[in-house]
């Protein structure tokens, strides 16, 4: 760290925007090198999610290879943006929330920590679904009334009383990790790190066996007959994959403070990004195929295929297994992040068990279950959606970063209210309007897509933007923000080198 870094600890420390967790990181303390990032990516991209939304390619049309191909091509853009922010936070120790200050302004950056964290909160819904339908999946097979208790949810909710039940148990499972803190979670990420793998090869080999080789299950067509029906499925498609880890490659900064070095950060990640999630999505579409060779119809999801497994043992430990593995990933993925996005907006008074709650609560108020209910909701609803919102601001902060302050920041300012990042009254109103006039283009096509407008209303040319999302946002805002954004001071800028 910079020489000011005791100067800034002793004189901030009383300042509202200041707090332990988000203060810079000195690089006495950096310990993270590349195979750290390489096995934090592995860990992360090995979840039922990824298998999810490889084989939610296979239902929607896709064959094999177009499935591969699509979710390579997705990771391998998210990357860019994800080296590229993660570059800030191994330069100057710092996290999201604060670099966001740079662009957003010290108070403006509650924006994007807010719509971040939001979407973290429904990723924690979604892993805590499923999770708590593991349980329900092993429970209900040694308890079988479980699944006719009577109904005490309106049809509108879309919910069962039996997995509405395993849901609350497996949420305040999380929510009692989240009080004894996050030490407790490594032996289960440990845990995770050797079983998942083990699990993903032998439902592989299963649906090998099962499906009569790899012959047939490859074989399987695209259900697209003429190319214009394909790129109008892919071109969404691929924007769900870049949305898939569009959260990550705002808040990779939370990461990359803890670098020894830029190369540690950079090449970790382009080890264990690509080629884990495509590794992994390969299993899910393999075993996807394989299930319309073995049952007639596609089953996109895993826990509903391991349902219908005769042996109850089998069963159990399988899904004892997804739950302790989702459990590992819900903590470290999806409350680590948002806990510290709702810190920074009372960082004196909002600590990490706060914030860990406050995601818990949002989590189900998202109603987690309808959203992967079907393949189309997961990917052109969820993902597309929010990748709406998340491009934008990652437009802005790279455009601010790299174009506008040459990757130069002072650090002290970024701790009070009277620097240079205070703008007017802590709001910095060009990465507002960029943020606004970003994200405008996609609402038709969102609103399309969520039936709550007549698609006959809205020209066609317009709502397709949405298919787009994250790269027209990303692209609109960058674009904007630097055409209004004045050129900043130079005088007193950190010479940091890396």
């Amino acid at each position: 760290m910079h020489d000011n870094f005791e100067l800034l600890t002793e004189e901030f420390q009383s300042s509202a925007l200041y707090s332990e967790d988000l203060a810079p990181v000195p690089k006495n303390k950096r310990s993270w090198g590349t195979w750290n990032y390489a096995a934090l990516w592995i860990s992360m991209s090995l979840c039922i999610p990824t298998y999810m939304l490889a084989s939610s390619l296979i239902d929607g049309g896709m064959n094999w290879w177009q499935s591969i191909l699509t979710i390579f091509i997705g990771n391998t853009i998210v990357l860019i943006p994800m080296i590229l922010n993660g570059h800030a936070g191994a330069k100057y120790g710092i996290p999201f929330p604060v670099f966001a200050r740079a662009s957003f302004g010290v108070i403006g950056a509650n924006i994007p920590a807010m719509l971040r964290a939001i979407v973290a909160c429904g990723w924690f819904g979604i892993q805590t679904w499923i999770g708590g339908f593991a349980l329900y999946q092993m429970l209900r097979l040694w308890f079988p009334a479980l699944e006719t208790l009577p109904q005490i949810f309106p049809n509108s909710f879309g919910l069962q009383t039996g997995p509405a039940i395993t849901f609350f148990l497996f949420w305040l499972l999380n929510m009692y990790v989240v009080y004894l803190g996050v030490e407790s979670i490594k032996k289960l990420l440990v845990f995770k790190a050797f079983f998942l793998p083990i699990a993903a090869i032998a439902l592989l080999v299963w649906a090998i066996s099962a499906g009569n080789g790899l012959g047939p299950i490859l074989h399987q067509p695209s259900k697209f007959e003429t190319t214009k029906q394909f790129f109008h499925f892919f071109f969404p498609a691929l924007t769900g994959m870049v949305g898939f880890w569009a959260t990550l490659s705002l808040n990779i900064p939370d990461f990359t403070r803890y670098a020894t070095s830029q190369k540690a950060q950079i090449n970790g990640q382009i080890i264990g990004l690509p080629p884990s999630m495509t590794l992994f999505s390969f299993i899910g579409v393999v075993v996807t195929s394989a299930t319309v060779i073995i049952y007639g119809k596609t089953i996109w999801d895993p826990l509903v295929l391991a349902g219908k497994f005769d042996s109850k043992l089998l069963v159990s430990i399988a899904m004892i297994a997804v739950a302790i593995s989702t459990l590992a990933t819900n903590i470290a993925a999806n409350i680590v992040s948002p806990a510290n996005d709702f810190a920074h907006l009372s960082p004196s008074k909002i600590n990490f068990k706060t914030g860990g709650y406050i995601t818990g609560l949002i989590g189900i108020l998202i109603f987690p279950w309808k959203l992967i209910a079907d393949p189309s909701g997961y990917i052109f609803t969820w993902l597309v959606g929010y990748s709406s919102l998340l491009g934008p601001v990652g437009g802005i902060m790279i455009v601010d970063y790299y174009f506008i302050r040459k990757q130069q920041l002072i650090t002290n300012d970024l701790y009070q209210h009277k620097g240079i990042y205070q703008y007017s009254k802590g709001f910095n109103a060009a990465a507002i309007v960029a943020l606004i006039v970003g994200i405008i283009p996609n609402i038709p096509g969102f609103l399309t897509t969520i039936k709550l407008i007549s698609a006959d209303t809205v020209p066609d040319w317009i709502s397709s933007i949405y298919n787009y999302a994250w790269f027209v946002g990303f692209g609109v805002s960058g674009f904007v923000y630097w055409l209004a954004s004045p050129t900043p001071p130079k005088e007193g800028l950190n010479k940091q080198t890396d």
